[in-house]
């Protein structure tokens, strides 16, 4: 949520035609583009990489849904 309301609110700054646009615009771009794309790689991308790379692996009981005892 925060990095879309920071998105949105650059967003004027993106799309602005006025006097002194020219240096705005291409940074305010490309942190609302940015703003926009996070949410999307922190929920999305980075858990399928983390599940997908991670070294921990289930075995035996712990496999089944049962758990073993402490000791």
């Amino acid at each position: 949520m925060t990095c879309v309301v920071a998105g949105i609110g650059l967003l004027p700054a993106a799309l602005s035609t006025g006097i002194g646009s020219q240096v705005q615009k291409p940074l305010a771009i490309v942190v609302v583009a940015g703003m926009m794309l996070a949410p999307i790689v922190i929920l999305i991308t980075l858990p399928a990489l983390i599940s997908m790379f991670s070294r921990r692996r289930q075995s035996g009981i712990a496999a089944q849904g049962q758990f073993a005892p402490a000791e």
